[in-house]
C-alpha cells in the first residue's frame, strides 16, 4: 500500500506499542453493541465495490463530459468542410445637397435628385476545394483528441478502482484484526479465571491476577481503536460507492494468487500495450505530426469555388415595378496563394518540429517510468508473498512457545509475565499474518494497476 495513502492513516499502527504486553488488533463483529447491533450489516465483495464506485464516481462523470466536449469539437471541425453561405438585403437612403454636377467648366451639367432610395440584396455560396489539406489534418487531430479523452476516462476508471481496492482492503485488515483480538480476549478471560482459581488456592499471588486483568484492559483499548477506525473507513468507502452515509457492510475475504501466472517480462509487455498513458502519448505523437503537416500546408495555394446572386433596386420601391431592377448571377473559381508564407512559415514549422520531438521524448520517458513501476510492483508482490510464508512459520514457532509456557505456568515453573509474553507474541504474529495477507492482495492489485489491467 502506498505510504501516503489516506487510508493508511486509519490502520492501527500503534497496536503493539500501547504496552509490551498489549496483545493486538481486533475484528469486525457482525453484531455490534447498541444501535449498531440493530443495524443491518451487508456483505460486500470487492468486485461489487469497484462496480458501484465506477458507476457513482463524480470524477468519471466529469471525465465523460470532457469526452462529449471533444466529440462536439470534432463535429465542429467536420462542419467546416461544408459549404459556407450568407444572404443579406440592404436598404439605402441618400440625401443629396448638390443636385447639379459638372465634369468640367465647359461640360454639360448633370442634374441629380435631392434624395434617392435603393434596395440591394446579395446571396453568396462558397466551397473550398483545396487548402493544402489543412482541413483534413484538423479533422484527424480533433479525432485523435477525442480518442485521448476516452483514454483519460479509462485511466480515471483504473484510478477509481484502485482507490476503492485500497479502502476495501483497509476495511478487511481491520476486520481480520478484530477477529484476532476477539480470540485473544477469550483466551485472556480463560487465563484470568485460571489465575483467580490459583489465587484462591494460594498457588499464585494477587499480582498475577492483576497482570492478566491489565492485559485484558490493553486489548479492550485496542478493540475501541479498531472499531473507531472501522467506522471511519466504512463511512468514507460508502461515500466512494454512492451508498447512504449510515450504511454498514462487511468486506469479504480477498485472496491473491499463491504464485503469479506470468514472469516479469510478460507483465512489462502487457503494460506497454494496455497502459492508458502510453496509448494516449502515442496519439499525442500523431497530433504533433498532424500539426507539423498543417503548418507546412500553409505554404500551399487554396482553390475556392463560389457563386453569388445580386438584386439591385434603385427605384426606391420595396417591390419594384417591371424592368426597374437588375439581378445578376455570378459563378467563379479563385486560386489564392499567400506566398509570403514561404518565409513567414519557417519559424512556425520549427516550433511544430520541436513539439513533435517533445512528444516523442515524452513517450519514451513515460515508457521508462512504466517499466520502473511494473518492476517495483512485481518485486513488492514477491516480497509480500514471502513475508506471508515467513509469518506462517513464525506462527508455528509462537504456538509451540505459547504451549510450552502455558504448561510451565500451570506447573509453576514460569511466571505470569512469561506466560503473558508468550501469549502476546503469538497473537501479534497472528495479527501480522492477517495484515500481511491483505498487503499481499493489495500488492497484487497494485501490480495489475501498473499494467493497466486492474479492471478485468
Amino acid at each position: 500500500m502506498k505510504k501516503n495513502s489516506i487510508y493508511s492513516r486509519w490502520l492501527p499502527q500503534h497496536f503493539f506499542s500501547v504496552a509490551k504486553k498489549r496483545a493486538l488488533i481486533p475484528l469486525l463483529v457482525l453484531g455490534l453493541s447498541g444501535a449498531a447491533a440493530a443495524q443491518e450489516v451487508r456483505p460486500l465483495s470487492l468486485q461489487e465495490a469497484i462496480t458501484m464506485g465506477i458507476e457513482n464516481s463524480k470524477q468519471l462523470q466529469l471525465s465523460q463530459a470532457k469526452v462529449e466536449e471533444a466529440i462536439a469539437r470534432y463535429n465542429q471541425t467536420k462542419d467546416k468542410a461544408l459549404p459556407t453561405g450568407n444572404v443579406s438585403y440592404t436598404y439605402n437612403h441618400a440625401e443629396i445637397p448638390t443636385t447639379t454636377f459638372r465634369m468640367s467648366e465647359q461640360g454639360e451639367p448633370f442634374y441629380l435628385p435631392r434624395r434617392a432610395d435603393a434596395f440591394i440584396g446579395t446571396a453568396s455560396l462558397q466551397e473550398v476545394l483545396f487548402s493544402g489539406n489543412r482541413l483534413k489534418y484538423a479533422q484527424e487531430t480533433t479525432g485523435l483528441l477525442t480518442q485521448i479523452a476516452r483514454l483519460d476516462v479509462e485511466k480515471d476508471e483504473e484510478e477509481v478502482a484502485y482507490h476503492i481496492t485500497e479502502a476495501y482492503l483497509s476495511l478487511y485488515k481491520l476486520q481480520q484484526s478484530q477477529k484476532v483480538v476477539n480470540q485473544n480476549l477469550e483466551d485472556v478471560d480463560r487465563q484470568i479465571n485460571r489465575a483467580q482459581r490459583f489465587f484462591e488456592q494460594g498457588l499464585v499471588t494477587k499480582n498475577d491476577v492483576l497482570r492478566f486483568q491489565l492485559q485484558r484492559s490493553n486489548i479492550e483499548l485496542s478493540q475501541v481503536d479498531l472499531e473507531t477506525n472501522r467506522k471511519i473507513v466504512v463511512y468514507n468507502l460508502a461515500l466512494l460507492l454512492g451508498l447512504p452515509e449510515d450504511a454498514d457492510f462487511v468486506a469479504q475475504e480477498v485472496a491473491s494468487p499463491e504464485q503469479l501466472a506470468a514472469n516479469l517480462s510478460t507483465y512489462l509487455d502487457s503494460a506497454m500495450v494496455n497502459r492508458q498513458e502510453l496509448r494516449s502519448l502515442g496519439l499525442q505523437q500523431r497530433v504533433a505530426e498532424n500539426n507539423l503537416k498543417s503548418v507546412r500546408a500553409e505554404k500551399l495555394p487554396s482553390v475556392i469555388l463560389g457563386a453569388d446572386a445580386y438584386f439591385i433596386n434603385p427605384s426606391g420601391a420595396f417591390v419594384p415595378s417591371k424592368n426597374s431592377f437588375i439581378a445578376p448571377f455570378t459563378a467563379g473559381a479563385t486560386v489564392a496563394w499567400n506566398f509570403d508564407e514561404l518565409w513567414l512559415n519557417k519559424n512556425k514549422a520549427q516550433e511544430a518540429i520541436v513539439k513533435r520531438t517533445e512528444a516523442d521524448l515524452g513517450r519514451l520517458t513515460a515508457i521508462d517510468m512504466v517499466k520502473t513501476e511494473v518492476n517495483k510492483s512485481y518485486q513488492q508482490y514477491q516480497q509480500a508473498k514471502e513475508r506471508v510464508h515467513i509469518l506462517e512459520a513464525a506462527i508455528a514457532q509462537a504456538r509451540e512457545n505459547d504451549r510450552i509456557l502455558e504448561s510451565q505456568y500451570q506447573n509453576k515453573v514460569a511466571t505470569a509475565t512469561d506466560r503473558i509474553d508468550a501469549e502476546t507474541q503469538l497473537f501479534q504474529q497472528l495479527v501480522n499474518l492477517e495484515l500481511a495477507k491483505a498487503d499481499a492482495a493489495l500488492a497484487y492489485y497494485t501490480l495489475l494497476k501498473s499494467t493497466g489491467n486492474i479492471i478485468q
